[in-house]
């Protein structure tokens, strides 16, 4: 009976070659990824996932540069030690330092984690000053050495506003390769309506981050689903979706830093990873993200700010902002808000 058996797997084996479920081998990509503020709580936190695969895939080596500032030198040291511990596959190469001229050589991804943090009592122009310094000498060796196919993401705070000096002293590479992360807050509009709803977050789509990633970001529902239904069918409270709801996403981080006495971390090197993989290995077809991109003028917001967007990520670095989504008197005046912020912003970066 065996010899039969087995005689009639190999038949349906030849007979079926081209569909049989086996594995194939993929020929591995290799890139080259530089994480700036890497001795930092998020950058500790995104670097794990970044050597398992869960950013730029399972067939993708990584040669990891960590950059931080020359007294955190030593300390990188020991985030090395870690990774070699951790064995990862996934790992070419590893060295940290805290020139960007070195860190920034032939680099495919720059992760830009690390900013001069805002401190009690300081203003807002004082913290756009400091960090206008920073973002335009590391523009000028991104500018420099990099890769000109280098994609970029920006997380330090004011996110958007330094992502817009990084580009301005880094004429090589395009505008679209900028980005900062509004993924987290993108993350978190899904996550409140879920709740709400009580129902798992893979049942929410499409809700929108317009704007800056400060507590002025308009968490659009209007656009979005719940289950396939529009997400104002099925939370019929005007006063949540209109208000609370607004409010909560975008207090979020300040109500996490009074439970925690420190800022988010985990979930924003989930969103860092996030972004990113739907950025280089494309969305799902049915679904957009919000990403912080340079504007072109889309849906009337000014030239050269960074907005955050609703966005078909497309795979390859390639994504398409969603068009002709139809805007409401207070959505409109929620996305005058927001850009007038960063308008204001860029205003101050530029004239320190």
């Amino acid at each position: 009976m065996l010899p039969l058996i087995r005689s009639k797997i190999i038949f349906y084996i030849k007979k079926k070659k081209r569909s049989f479920p086996f594995p194939t081998m993929v020929e591995a990509a290799s890139l080259t990824v530089c994480v700036t503020g890497s001795a930092g709580q998020i950058g500790y936190a995104f670097i794990p996932m970044l050597l398992t695969g869960s950013v730029f895939g399972p067939n993708t080596k990584i040669d990891l540069r960590l950059l931080d500032i020359v007294q955190c030198e030593d300390v990188l040291k020991g985030v090395i030690l870690e990774i070699e511990d951790g064995a990862y596959p996934l790992l070419n190469s590893v060295s940290s330092g805290s020139d960007p001229k070195i860190l920034f050589k032939d680099i495919d991804v720059g992760v830009f984690v690390g900013g001069f943090p805002r401190k009690p009592g300081m203003e807002r122009k004082e913290l756009l000053a400091i960090n206008g310094k920073i973002f335009k000498a590391q523009g000028e060796a991104l500018n420099e050495v990099a890769k000109p196919d280098c994609h970029v993401i920006v997380v330090a705070n004011p996110a958007n506003t330094n992502c817009l000096l990084l580009q301005s002293t880094c004429p090589k590479l395009p505008k679209e390769n900028f980005s900062c992360l509004t993924r987290l807050d993108h993350n978190r509009s899904l996550s409140q309506i879920a709740l709400k709803a009580g129902v798992h977050v893979s049942a929410v789509k499409n809700t929108i981050i317009w704007g800056n990633h400060s507590s002025t970001q308009y968490p659009d529902v209007n656009h979005g689903t719940i289950n396939g239904k529009p997400i104002r069918e099925v939370i019929k409270d005007e006063g949540y979706l209109n208000k609370d709801f607004i409010e909560r996403v975008q207090k979020r981080g300040a109500e996490i830093l009074a439970a925690r006495k420190l800022s988010s971390v985990f979930s924003a090197a989930n969103a860092i990873k996030d972004h990113l993989r739907d950025w280089y290995l494309g969305g799902k077809a049915d679904e957009w993200v919000s990403m912080g991109l340079i504007s072109h003028g889309a849906y009337n917001v000014p030239k050269d700010i960074v907005f955050s967007y609703p966005v078909h990520c497309k795979g390859k670095w390639a994504y398409e902002i969603v068009q002709g989504l139809k805007q409401d008197e207070l959505s409109l005046e929620k996305i005058k808000i927001t850009t007038q912020e960063l308008e204001e912003e860029k205003k101050d970066a530029f004239t320190n």
